[in-house]
């Protein structure tokens, strides 16, 4: 299914503010901010107990776009606007996270809810799959368009596809594609709530369904060989102790580690920041905006991989960003950036956000985000100098090479083994 209209104008949009008032409005959710937010278990009755109270739903019926009027509103491009004048992807995640709900919220329908009743179905954002950037660069004063459709449902759960496009010379290009996994709660944000089936409409609609389904059973594929659960296997072991064993030398004491020619420590490559969320990052359901917490993760990356590298970095993916928790409005939530892997000109950095509790000490992790980088001079090799870094260097490897399995380009596609030996003689 093509996601752009053949003839559309922007003047048949609605810009995504528009959109994010319509779905408070159907929601149910009064404006302004009030700590103690209105009951809705009422809503409870309207749940369905399965899926065949549902009608099916295609994907064209929840295909959706909108607007980011950049060139009419000068106000909105102070806000999009970096340092360099180009446009913050920070800001981008925001609204594709918004927009992803949006999507998930129109795929819904249940004939049997009575007009003028808010629908049971909390929504919220579970993970986001994947998020890969082309060469365009945007500008910050033309309109961005973004548009999505529903691409797989389970019974609770829904996967969305959304892409921001760009008018220039009257054609619109891509500046990214972006999968969210949207996970449906009842009215009281306890347990999973049922969602419409999905019903493809014609062989583009099959064809996209079945990669959602390919998508599902390879999260669930990685989740189980995650280091945490896993040891690492035979390649991932050697590697480490190749790693370890250039520290070493030709000295054979185990006591003494020395920096290889042309590496850095793991434990240098990393930035911390502080933030305190307010109200104004909450999201509908009264906690923090999901898209609030990856654009900061973005940022904290991107100056990060700026120290780094010593050169502005370009993202080119932002993958298995999962969402485990939810934060309250009034948390103090740290974030820790760190270099877990380096290739040739690309920087993978893992950004971990952790809630803290100041009465108790105690922190508790709700977000992991992963970012791939590319920068235009081949970058140091980074050391691990725990075991706690070498899983840290085993699991940012892993997503590289996942990012890396649909670059066209085989440069990118070399061994690590040969990778490590080309740093070797810098």
């Amino acid at each position: 299914m093509s996601r752009t209209l053949s003839n559309d104008t922007q003047n048949n949009f609605l810009t995504i503010q528009e959109l994010t008032d319509k779905l408070a409005k159907v929601m149910g959710v009064e404006s302004g901010y009030n700590p103690i937010q209105a009951g809705r278990t009422n809503l409870m009755q309207y749940l369905p107990k399965s899926q065949s109270e549902l009608p099916p739903r295609s994907m064209k019926d929840s295909f959706l776009v909108a607007l980011i009027p950049l060139s009419t509103d000068a106000h909105l491009q102070d806000k999009y606007t970096t340092f360099l004048g180009h446009v913050r992807v920070g800001r981008l995640l925001e609204d594709m996270d918004i927009f992803a709900v949006m999507v998930a919220q129109k795929h819904i329908l249940n004939p049997k809810l009575p007009e003028g009743i808010p629908p049971p179905q909390t929504l919220v954002t579970a993970l986001v799959d994947r998020i890969d950037f082309s060469d365009f660069g945007p500008k910050p004063q033309e309109d961005i368009k973004i548009s999505g459709h529903v691409s797989w449902v389970g019974k609770s759960s829904m996967e969305v596809v959304v892409w921001l496009e760009q008018n220039k010379y009257g054609k619109w290009h891509r500046i990214t594609r972006a999968l969210f996994l949207i996970a449906a709660r009842d009215p009281a944000n306890t347990k999973a709530a049922i969602v419409n089936p999905i019903v493809p409409a014609d062989d583009r609609e099959k064809e996209i369904l079945s990669g959602g389904e390919m998508r599902k059973k390879n999260r669930m594929a990685l989740q189980k060989l995650h280091v945490t659960k896993v040891i690492p296997d035979d390649e991932e072991q050697r590697i480490i102790h190749d790693l370890y064993m250039r520290t070493k030398l030709n000295d054979v004491s185990l006591m003494k580690v020395v920096l290889p020619s042309g590496g850095v420590w793991m434990e240098e490559c990393t930035l911390s920041n502080t933030i305190f969320s307010q109200p104004e990052n909450r999201n509908l359901h009264n906690t923090v905006f999901g898209g609030f917490i990856m654009r900061q993760a973005a940022e904290l990356s991107w100056v990060l991989g700026y120290k780094f590298s010593k050169y502005r970095p370009k993202v080119k993916s932002i993958s298995d960003i999962n969402f485990n928790k939810p934060i309250a409005v009034n948390s103090l939530i740290h974030m820790h950036a760190f270099v877990v892997f380096t290739q040739m000109q690309y920087i993978q950095i893992t950004v971990y956000v952790e809630t803290f509790d100041p009465y108790t000490g105690k922190s508790d992790t709700t977000n992991t985000v992963h970012f791939t980088y590319e920068v235009p001079e081949i970058v140091k090799q980074v050391y691990p100098r725990t075991y706690q870094e070498a899983m840290m260097y085993v699991d940012g490897r892993r997503h590289f090479i996942e990012i890396m399995k649909s670059e066209p380009d085989n440069n990118v596609k070399l061994s690590i083994d040969a990778e490590i030996a080309h740093k070797s003689k810098l």
